[in-house]
């Protein structure tokens, strides 16, 4: 049974390979956009859960999308044990994601067009010098002029005078658009005011250039992660296991991670948290409203995928210490194979005190560390990096953390412009535009069982006034929650000033020391509004963006809440979430939810950020609430611990697990240091002898 892929496997290479001779035999040669697994259909899929050895076992689907000769698009599905196509459907006006293959291709094209030539002579580019053009193709986003029959690219154009040069540095004013089909420029558009390409020295990020600036600091010392007994965790296939967790490890073409039937075992009671979890869409809408910049909006994850753009991790790089990496495989878009080796890894970090209390009257203490599993992932968007970890704690938190990296995206800027405030002059002649990157987190949870629903919890005052028999001091507060019955009143929006969380609870099953629904908390403070107006081009491509929370009623293939093909869509009607909300009626209300939180950040660009931009992170958390019946991680061994009838004794039975690696930072070691950790570690001033040097 081994060989046999788990039903939340992605698709393996010899699966990819068959879905496509499939499709090959039935109808000839194809660009091949989309060949993945389509999720097995939850009914199905909870019932083999819940009885694997009896149950039957959920079909392996591949959900393939082509493109035609003559540009046509077709979605496809293969049943791949029969095998045999089930479904073959021609779309109207729709165009699928966007391959790396397909963007690679267009800067070849623009190096060679006679019109692109002509504007960058106009910008000071020599025709001898095309070979150092290049661009960032995007998705148009959406024109009124193309519509969304044809498909189409938007160059963004840069110059590099050396090979090593950070093309951003040098942007170039004019965007040139690629028809694929064609495979030619057939418009550029060209700005009132022209900028000709600046000549402001390099500043480069390579090595040879920093030593040229004065060389690289050498005060740092090496910092080692070490696990002499090997890790943590365990591994079935993709199924891991570790600190009473279980969960299934997926990755897609567009989501990148996904996590599958997450559980938690509590004291031997293995109770479920979440069905599936992943990064389901992202946009970023940039803030120049000139022409062309409002076509500036990447929904980076259904226009470009972020499975597809996933680096290939390297071991003590990107990742440090010891670490257990996920291959992921996708079809070429001639039909053939490809593997990202290394594109998840998976690893242990210390996490700092889980918990510690020390007792001021005779400083017993207690002090337990904590660790952490991370599942990680990294893609490149263009310019941008996005480092994607999925983080587990032993409490039962799970933490989804995004660091943003890579290089601001940039535009051409006469000396001493204005700006206007729409961006700012990061290098001479750069202009980097104001944007916001707002990520949308899909949240299938399972809290005890399939059937849950979502509060508001907001710290308020009590509404009783100082002096009333019900609040006569005036200090009373409490959480007020309100329940979101509906898809209409689940659309919620984020407010500081009462420090709002959303509650994921299952009202069927209380805690039985609180006498509170069991709950899983989303707290969440990095919540930007979207910024551009109601009924602009985002605000209707991207409308998940629109609210910070939206609650829809769990179907089987709503997992895109922009939409399922997203480039060129005109946002008319606006796709995935408005579609499914209707008119707000519906409830969902102890049934089978999806929670969506849309979060992020706004970025004013600043000369720090330039030329690379230091990793800039944000986070927020799942959290149970009501969930157990006591703190769960007081079975975790402590560092270090003493009872006040141990100091009474004379420190007799102490326990005492300092790590035997942690040392002093300056001077000498104090004796016995080296086999027994540090004087004072547990951050006592050794009363009676115990907790000094021990």
């Amino acid at each position: 049974m081994a060989d046999i892929p788990h039903p939340f496997d992605p698709l393996s290479l010899d699966e990819i390979e068959t879905a496509i001779n499939i499709v090959k035999k039935a109808h000839g040669e194809l660009h091949f956009n989309i060949v993945t697994l389509q999720e097995p259909r939850k009914a199905e899929m909870t019932a083999w859960l819940a009885t694997p050895e009896t149950a039957p076992r959920p079909k392996r689907i591949a959900d393939v999308v082509v493109i035609a000769p003559g540009g046509k698009v077709y979605d496809g599905l293969v049943d791949l044990a029969e095998p045999k196509i089930i479904k073959w459907e021609l779309l109207d006006g729709e165009q699928p994601i966007i391959t790396m293959e397909e963007l690679q291709l267009v800067e070849h094209i623009v190096r060679k067009d006679p019109g692109v030539i002509e504007q960058c002579a106009i910008s000071g580019i020599p025709a001898e010098d095309m070979h150092k053009v290049y661009c960032d193709p995007w998705t148009i986003g959406y024109d009124e002029r193309f519509g969304s029959s044809t498909r189409l690219q938007q160059a963004l154009m840069y110059y590099r005078p050396e090979l090593d040069n950070c093309q951003y540095q040098y942007p170039l004013d004019f965007c040139p658009i690629y028809d694929a089909d064609k495979g030619e420029i057939i418009a550029i558009d060209i700005p009132k005011i022209r900028r000709p390409l600046s000549r402001a020295p390099a500043i480069d990020y390579h090595p040879a250039a920093v030593e040229a600036r004065g060389g690289y600091r050498d005060t740092l010392k090496p910092i080692n992660i070490t696990q002499p007994e090997g890790v943590s965790f365990k591994l079935t296939g993709r199924e891991i296991e570790w600190q009473n967790w279980k969960l299934h490890i997926g990755f897609s073409y567009r989501e990148g991670i996904v996590l599958n039937n997450i559980t938690f075992s509590d004291k031997g009671t293995v109770r479920p948290l979440f069905y599936r979890l992943s990064l389901a869409e992202m946009v970023v809408p940039y803030g120049n409203p000139e022409h062309p910049h409002q076509r500036k909006h990447a929904l980076d994850q259904g226009e470009y995928g972020a499975g597809y753009m996933a680096n290939s991790l390297s071991l003590g790089c990107d990742c440090k210490g010891a670490i257990h990496y996920l291959d992921a495989h996708f079809p070429t878009r001639a039909g053939g194979l490809r593997t990202i080796e290394n594109a998840i890894c998976i690893h242990e970090e210390d996490a700092g005190i889980l918990f510690k209390h020390t007792d001021f009257r005779d400083e017993s203490v207690i002090v337990t560390r904590g660790r952490k599993l991370v599942i990680q992932q990294i893609f490149t968007a263009a310019n941008y990096e996005y480092v994607v970890a999925w983080i587990l704690h032993q409490d039962g938190t799970i933490q989804p953390e995004i660091k943003l990296t890579g290089i601001l995206n940039t535009y051409a800027m006469l000396p001493d412009e204005d700006t206007h405030g729409w961006g700012t002059q990061v290098f001479p002649g750069v202009n980097a535009h104001n944007h916001q990157h707002l990520f949308c987190l899909r949240v299938d949870p399972n809290i005890d069982g399939p059937n849950n629903t979502v509060f508001l919890s907001d710290a308020v005052p009590s509404p009783a006034p100082v002096g009333s028999p019900e609040n006569f001091y005036g200090n009373g507060f409490y959480a007020r929650r309100t329940k979101l019955a509906t898809t209409g009143e689940a659309k919620t929006d984020y407010d500081g000033a009462v420090s709002r969380t959303w509650e994921i609870c299952n009202p069927n099953v209380l805690n039985p020391v609180s006498r509170k629904p069991v709950s899983y908390k989303l707290v969440s403070r990095e919540i930007p509004g979207l910024l551009p107006k109601e009924g602009s081009l985002v605000w209707k491509r991207a409308a998940f963006a629109r609210h910070a929370v939206h609650v829809t009623k769990y179907r089987d293939d709503q997992l895109w809440p922009a939409g399922r093909h997203v480039p060129q869509t005109s946002g008319e009607p606006s796709r995935g979430l408005p579609e499914w909300i209707g008119d707000g009626t519906e409830s969902v209300d102890n049934t089978d939810i999806v929670l969506w939180h849309t979060w992020g950040l706004t970025h004013f660009p600043a000369p720090e950020d330039f030329p690379v931009m230091p990793a800039e992170p944000m986070t927020l958390l799942l959290r149970p609430r009501n969930f157990f019946t006591g703190n769960p991680v007081m079975d975790v061994p402590p560092s270090f611990c003493s009872t006040p009838s141990q100091v009474v004794a004379g420190g007799a039975g102490v326990r005492d697990a300092t790590d035997a690696v942690s040392r002093l930072a300056f001077g000498a070691p104090v004796a016995g240091a080296e086999d027994a950790g540090a004087p004072g570690c547990c951050g006592s001033n050794g009363v009676n002898g115990v907790n000094g040097h021990h």
